[in-house]
């Protein structure tokens, strides 16, 4: 029988919603690892995401992104964070969802949009993009997120309210996780 206790706690949702906080906040309530997939990689190419995307391309980016990913959720009790991006490639997403407790970190656009002065400049997939292009990515996005296991409404909390809720409905709901 699996042992649910065991599972690694995934966090997904678009970027700059604060799954890296979130994620080592998490980690250090629930005495586990947090692993954050692109820092791995910056320290991995020694560059920001950002010049990877420059000097190498996203597409080798993206394979990396995948071959981590799918080593560390061989791995048990981690709490890992995957770019905004990841969860968009189908075999990466069957993957988090059939071996960690995937989590949804949701939060509205009008949200969002507070944060954009915070996360564009080490974002290379918003360089360029109007508001509307932005949002366009924005709701594109929610459909993929939607594949998850625990969806916490983010809006109005700050990383420590959004990560003791993780962590209540994590241990009420044993069907996810028992403590």
């Amino acid at each position: 029988m699996e042992n649910k206790c065991k599972k690694n706690i995934l966090l997904i949702g678009f970027m700059g919603v604060g799954k890296t906080t979130i994620g080592k906040l998490l980690a250090q309530k629930l005495n586990r690892k947090f692993i954050d997939i692109d820092e791995e990689i910056e320290r991995e190419f020694d560059m920001p995401v950002s010049q990877i995307f420059k000097n190498i391309g996203e597409k080798a980016f993206r394979e990396r992104e995948k071959e981590l990913i799918a080593s560390l959720t061989e791995k048990q009790l981690k709490i890992i964070s995957v770019g905004g991006g990841a969860f968009l490639q189908q075999e990466i997403r069957q993957l988090c969802l059939a071996s960690s407790i995937v989590i949804f970190l949701d939060l509205s656009f009008e949200g969002w949009k507070d944060r954009i002065d915070l996360i564009i400049v080490s974002r290379p997939v918003l360089h360029g993009k109007s508001i509307e292009e932005m949002e366009k990515l924005f709701y594109n996005r929610q459909e993929i997120y939607a594949n998850h296991h625990l969806k916490i409404a983010s809006d109005n909390k700050d990383a420590e309210e959004i990560a003791d809720e993780i962590v209540r409905k994590l241990i009420v709901d044993v069907d996810i996780l028992c403590y």
